[in-house]
């Protein structure tokens, strides 16, 4: 009996389908396997840049390298073969579901489906077990190129796949490219090991695993979504099964842990909790409006860092939100970026008494960048080399017209306050110029607390979304890596992710649970300069052309904000906390006492709070705490006679019997150092803020 699927019956086996190892096929031929089958860890190898499957005979004079199953390339192959595995599971226990498309993604993979119902947590539960019966199975993953005329006859009863079929190589932009990218069509088998019979098949680009007992245990399905085909609004809303995969069991369960932590902080949580920031329907999606508590956050976040910038040498400028079209079709944006940007705006138009036109009027935009308004500044006058380089800074508002599908949060928003700094400099300035920014931008992320970095490297592609000569791309390209390399850090390419103008740096950072978060940006433009026609006199007297740097340090205050919150899961560092100190009598005959502490705290400058209120003593406590309020000050009758104060810090341990002077100099202390105090532990000489508190105390 025939139990392949019915899409796959009257369809002739091929060898490839039938075939038990790759030394069947005739003359034994150099695999990866060949080369490296002694090592169990070892799942594709890469050869002339692409993934190839272990399996593949190799051309002759290539030299393959290796590619582990816990590699960033390896988990994209494991987690795009568990997706296989799941849509056969899929089509097992539901024979008449259409398969979409299935990629991997950072930390797992989806498939989408056309089914009837939507699919239910015991749907989950049945699937499952159905994945692990395949996976214990052991069934191989075999490649088959295929004419369009065999994948059409293969795919008949598969809508979407006939849609990707005439796609072919032109889909390689989004995730649909796991199916059709690179122009060549290939068919990906799960053959039983022991038969050789396809069981079932998925037009895949690929590569796969060996076979499917390499996926081991460290998989799971997570939940189910929506999704509409291709991504569009306009197509068909498909069921999506998200899962996550991994080398083992136990690095399952630390993703697992880390994602149970991750939703602890999640910032949209973290804000409501604490009274930070929301999100009201009256304003509209992606706009947040910041409360007293999150105002206070953002306001020293921004006075830190416009002080920095001032020592720095940065000047600040100030720009409108709103202008008028002519600007973004000289900067490029109306070319390049239009669908980021709001929706035009008509005004100026003047009509007669009759309702005839006696003035055009004329598009106005929200401003998705504060650039173009540095350039006209720069232009506003002459510039001498002797200017050079000019650092112009703003705290600027812009405005992206982001899909509702892809709002989250405060990390991705339609409204956003961007740091935003543009420099001008000589060519002979660029390099210098550029290792100065990085260090700067380093230095000061330091100072709010994050300190694991890698770089990223983003250049062009072939692609039609970038504007100005090649040269002018390979010479920024080559000095931007440059300073990356000296810089001490890991460079990690980024093929095709510049921006329209020019290449960029982009600063990547590690938080606390070890999520990666893009931060900084620097980006080379030689563009710009030209299309705005800025000039600078040279010690020549010549007119030249300055080159043009784009520098964003947070990114947005707004999403640096919830970066900063969930690093800490709310708990910021003392200099950054809404309320810093609270005090907390014993019994009111105590207030007075904690009252006059409370009023010296915030003569030096202490947001500190008298908790005078009717609630008993420990429910206070346990107010404040949930607040994440760094100092709680403790009073009773040995304190008050003793002229001192009892210190609750955040984790519940406690510090006794502190002399108000020197509670007063240990809690300016660790603010001035920007340190993060959670113990009593973090405040003693040589743990934590200690060292730079010390010697205040």
């Amino acid at each position: 009996m025939d139990g392949r699927p019915d899409r796959l019956k009257g369809i002739p086996l091929s060898d490839s389908d039938t075939a038990a190892a790759p030394a069947d096929r005739g003359p034994a031929a150099t695999t990866g396997r060949t080369l490296f089958g002694e090592d169990r860890e070892v799942i594709a190898v890469r050869v002339d840049g692409a993934l190839w499957d272990l399996d593949r005979p190799l051309p002759a004079g290539v030299t393959p390298e290796p590619v582990t199953i816990g590699s960033p390339d390896g988990l994209s192959i494991l987690r795009h073969s568990t997706a296989h595995v799941l849509a056969q599971a899929v089509q097992t226990v539901n024979p008449d579901a259409k398969l979409g498309i299935g990629p991997p993604i950072t930390d797992g993979f989806y498939y989408d489906f056309d089914v009837e119902e939507p699919f239910t947590p015991e749907d989950l539960k049945r699937l499952g077990k159905e994945m692990e019966r395949i996976q214990r199975a052991g069934q191989r993953f075999v490649r088959r190129p295929v004419t369009e005329g065999e994948a059409r006859a293969l795919f008949a009863d598969e809508p979407y796949k006939l849609e990707l079929i005439g796609l072919k190589g032109g889909a390689g932009d989004g995730d649909e490219s796991v199916e059709v990218g690179g122009g060549e069509l290939t068919v990906y088998a799960n053959v039983d090991p022991a038969t050789g019979e396809t069981l079932w098949q998925d037009l895949c680009r690929g590569p796969h695993l060996p076979n499917t007992r390499l996926i081991r245990n460290g998989w799971a399905l997570t939940r189910v979504a929506a999704a509409y085909w291709r991504g569009s609004e306009k197509n068909k809303q498909l069921q999506r099964i998200y899962g996550t995969a991994w080398p083992s069991k136990d690095e399952l369960r630390e993703h697992q842990q880390r994602i149970e932590e991750a939703a602890k902080r999640d910032h949209r949580k973290l804000g409501a909790e604490l009274d930070l920031f929301s999100f009201p329907d009256e304003i509209g999606s992606g706009l947040a409006v910041f409360h007293p508590k999150g105002g206070i956050v953002r306001q020293e976040m921004e006075n830190y860092s416009r002080r920095r910038h001032t020592e720095a040498g940065y000047s600040f400028v100030n720009s409108p939100h709103i202008t008028k079209a002519n600007l973004f079709q000289t900067s490029g944006h109306l070319q390049w970026f239009a669908e980021g940007m709001f929706p035009p705006i008509h005004l100026d138009e003047e009509v007669d008494a009759a309702g005839e036109v006696v003035k055009p009027g004329q598009d106005y935009y929200l401003k998705p960048m504060n650039c173009p308004f540095h350039n006209l500044i720069f232009r506003a006058r002459g510039r001498s080399y002797r200017e050079l380089p000019l650092r112009l800074f703003e705290f600027g508002s812009v405005y992206r017209y982001e899909k509702s599908g892809t709002l989250q949060g405060l990390t991705r928003v339609r409204g956003m306050t961007q740091d935003d700094a543009h420099l001008y400099c000589t060519p002979d300035q660029l390099k210098p110029e550029l290792t100065r920014t990085l260090n700067f931008v380093l230095d000061l992320l330091r100072d709010y607390g994050l300190d694991d970095f890698y770089l990223e490297l983003s250049t062009r592609d072939e692609g039609p979304k970038f504007m100005g000569p090649d040269e002018l791309w390979e010479t920024a390209t080559a000095t931007l890596a440059e300073v990356a390399e000296e810089s001490g850090l890991r460079l990690v390419p980024d093929p095709g992710g510049a921006a329209f103008y020019g290449p960029k740096i982009s600063v990547q950072a590690r938080d606390a649970i070890g999520r990666t978060w893009q931060l900084s940006t620097i980006q080379i433009d030689f563009n710009q300069p030209e299309r705005f026609g800025l000039e600078y006199t040279a010690p020549d007297g010549t007119k030249q052309q300055p080159i043009m740097i784009h520098r964003a340090l947070f990114g947005s205050i707004e999403r640096f904000f919830a970066v900063l919150l969930e690093h800490y899961a709310g708990a910021f560092p003392v200099w950054l906390s809404p309320v810093q100190v609270v005090g907390i009598p014993v019994a009111d005959e105590y207030a007075d006492h904690l009252g006059d502490v409370i009023q010296r705290l915030r003569a030096e400058g202490v947001r500190a709070d008298l908790d005078a209120s009717d609630d008993r003593m420990q429910k206070k406590i346990r107010t404040h705490t949930a607040e994440k309020v760094p100092f709680l000050l403790i009073a009773g009758e040995n304190d008050r006679a003793a002229g001192a104060v009892s210190f609750r810090f955040r984790d519940g341990t406690t510090r006794n019997g502190v002399p108000v002077d020197e509670a007063i100099a240990l809690i300016t202390g660790v603010i001035r150092s920007r340190a993060q105090v959670t113990t009593e532990a973090d405040i003693e000489p040589g743990g934590g803020a200690g060292a730079a508190a010390a010697g205040a105390v």
